[in-house]
């Protein structure tokens, strides 16, 4: 069901209301659609929410034609969390899967993305659109030159995920500099197939299109997967440097900078 010209308008949460309509965003996305559960999930309240919520700012799609006060006016959101910040939530959400080390000693200023979500009557329009330009205000209007965190297959069968996740290895690993690793026992390697061997447009079809649109704009993989049963989802970490972004999408950075009268 398509939703006939959202008047979209993209903020960060203002409020209780508008965190807890996204959460209740997550809730429909990753514990309906996708079978995620967690131990401060509200399911008599339907909110999908952990502990880390206090330290993120949450950037949300609206749309100002429903009304904030039923709480379905949050559309799309996107958790985001600058690394100033990481201290004082006791470190990056990333961190429970992934060894961040090489990042931290970077000193560039970093900033953690998670959770992004689109409700499913806004998908494959202008919505994501919007809020992917709302994300490079934000990274701009901060001085970040360091994205990264968690994006997720669904499910968690690794020999289905092989063929995709021996790609990411093959022609996304992140250069020793970015390469974050998976730890812990939840840890897998990515690349359990040979190069020549992998069949490529398999391993593209089984790839989420968020983790698609990180690659198109110069996005990396660090080193192996984590496997989280929780959420049922197989993660792998990306990392996006924006200094090595594509030329494209470097202007389209540049282009929103001059707007806001940045130089």
């Amino acid at each position: 069901m398509a939703v006939p010209d959202p008047s979209f308008q993209v903020r960060l949460a203002a409020d209780d209301l508008d965190l807890m309509a996204a959460q209740r965003l997550r809730y429909r996305v990753f514990v309906q659609e996708l079978g995620a559960n967690g131990p401060l999930v509200d399911h008599v309240a339907q909110l999908e929410r952990d502990r880390f919520d206090p330290f993120f700012d949450h950037l949300l799609l609206i749309d100002t034609n429903k009304d904030p006060k039923l709480g379905e006016h949050v559309v799309g959101v996107y958790r985001l969390m600058p690394g100033a910040r990481a201290d004082q939530a006791g470190g990056f959400y990333s961190e429970s899967e992934y060894d961040l080390t090489v990042l931290r000693q970077s000193g560039r200023p970093l900033l953690e993305l998670g959770r992004s979500c689109v409700h499913p009557h806004y998908r494959g329009g202008a919505g994501m659109v919007h809020l992917w330009a709302g994300l490079a205000d934000y990274v701009l209007e901060r001085g970040i030159e360091v994205l990264f965190g968690v994006a997720s297959f669904h499910g968690t069968d690794l020999g289905k995920l092989a063929p995709a996740l021996s790609y990411l290895h093959q022609m996304h690993l992140a250069p020793e500099g970015l390469r974050v690793t998976a730890r812990g026992p939840q840890a897998h390697a990515l690349d359990t197939i040979l190069a020549d061997q992998i069949d490529r447009p398999a391993a593209l079809r089984a790839m989420p299109a968020l983790i698609k649109a990180y690659l198109r704009l110069g996005g990396f993989v660090g080193n192996g997967a984590f496997v989280d049963r929780a959420f049922n989802t197989t993660d792998v970490c990306l990392v996006m440097d924006t200094a090595q972004m594509s030329e494209r999408h470097r202007a389209f950075y540049t282009r929103k900078s001059e707007d806001a009268g940045g130089s």
